[in-house]
């Protein structure tokens, strides 16, 4: 294909301890969501593509990423993050907002890896995956999204979201096993 730069893997909010208000809404996708994506994490490392966790710190601000994933394995939905754990290769950014970029590192991180196109996976579609489609557009990045990756907590919006995104920001919309890294 010959393009230049390379491709990063990005989890979004994954590791999670699913106690929160829309949990009910969204266990059931996540579940339905993990074994593509625990795919796609092995393939990309497998591939040497970066993967890169990008996480809610649950308003724990003193937390770092292994405080996060501890707390996620001693919770109620383990088995939705024991799949996905960062293994020492995995890059971990802690976000406070919906968008990976909003206030993070995630711009230069990116930039120093020389990284030009990002695949989004992990939930939430209609929120956080659709905020950072949007602001990996803007800062011109190309822009993946495999659909069978990503989870939602209202089917009626996550449709329109992933159109949303393949349709106003150029998102290549697939499937996990269709991802070009």
């Amino acid at each position: 294909m010959g393009r230049m730069g390379k491709s990063a893997l990005i989890v979004i909010d994954m590791i999670n301890t699913y106690d929160h208000a829309d949990a009910e809404l969204l266990v059931p996708s996540a579940r339905e969501a993990l074994p593509p994506l625990t795919r796609l994490i092995e393939r990309a490392r497998a591939e040497d593509v970066p993967v890169v966790y990008a996480n809610d710190n649950f308003g724990q601000w003193r937390s770092h990423h292994g405080e996060i994933v501890s707390a996620c394995l001693a919770g109620r939905y383990a088995e939705l993050v024991e799949p996905i754990v960062p293994d020492d290769a995995s890059l971990f950014v802690v976000k406070a907002r919906h968008s990976i970029f909003y206030e993070t590192p995630m711009s230069y991180l990116l930039s120093q890896m020389g990284v030009d196109h990002v695949v989004l996976c992990g939930q939430v579609t209609e929120q956080c995956v659709l905020y950072s489609a949007l602001d990996a557009h803007i800062r011109r990045l190309r822009v993946t999204v495999p659909a069978d990756c990503v989870a939602h907590i209202h089917r009626d919006l996550a449709e329109p979201a992933l159109r949303m995104m393949e349709r106003n920001m150029g998102a290549d919309i697939c499937t996990g096993p269709t991802v070009a890294f």
